[in-house]
This record gives C-alpha cells, structure tokens and sequence, in this order.
C-alpha cells in the first residue's frame, strides 16, 4: 500500500512538473518582459541614487517581492516613482507564478483522474 502510495505521489510531481514547465513556456515572453523592467528601471534608480551594483540589485529584488526594509530607499523623485513601477510589476509577476503553479496543479490532478 505504502509503495502504491509513493508511486502515485512521484506521478503526480511529474505530471505537476511537466504541466508548469508548459505553463512557463507559454507565459515566458510576459514574465521575461517583467523582469527586464525590474532590472531595468533597478538599474536607472541604482545610477541616480549612486549605490553599488550589489546594493542595487537587492533593492529591486526586496522591492520587487514587496518585501521592503527600509534599508535602501530612493531619495530622487524619479527614482521613487521607478520603485513604485518595480512595485507594481513584482505584484504582477507575483501573481503570475501563483497562477501558473495553480493550473499546473489543476492540469496534473485532471490528467492523473483520466488515466
């Protein structure tokens, strides 16, 4: 029973896996263009604000996921403004992955009660 039930699990991994690499591919020219613009505009706020290339590639990344500390922060107008967009677009991408990872476990479930 226990190796019934390890076998089925390891199936449905691989039907999850198989089903969000499809989704990934499908999505990856929005999700790629997302992160340009983080980069990006990381890049433009980390010029203007003078901070080094590993300050800002943690300030978009914290920023872009949300999370913000408050250890970095943008003094320009502009800059705040282009960390708002960063922002923004994290919630996006965000959202993106927990709708792909969704129907992926949607797909799998579905694909592993036809067979």
């Amino acid at each position: 029973m226990a190796e019934s039930t390890r076998g089925q699990s390891k199936r449905m991994r691989r039907l999850f896996f198989a089903a969000l690499f499809q989704q990934i591919r499908i999505l990856w020219p929005v999700i790629s263009g997302i992160l340009v613009i983080m980069v990006g505009f990381g890049a433009v706020i980390g010029r203007m604000e003078d901070w080094r290339l590993s300050e800002t590639v943690y300030f978009t990344f914290v920023t872009g996921l949300t999370i913000g500390y408050g250890d970095l922060t943008p003094k320009h107008a502009l800059a705040r403004i282009l960390a708002l967009v960063i922002g923004f677009s994290g919630i996006v991408l965000t959202g993106l992955v927990a709708a792909v990872s969704v129907k992926a476990l949607d797909a799998a479930d579905r694909e592993s009660r036809t067979e």
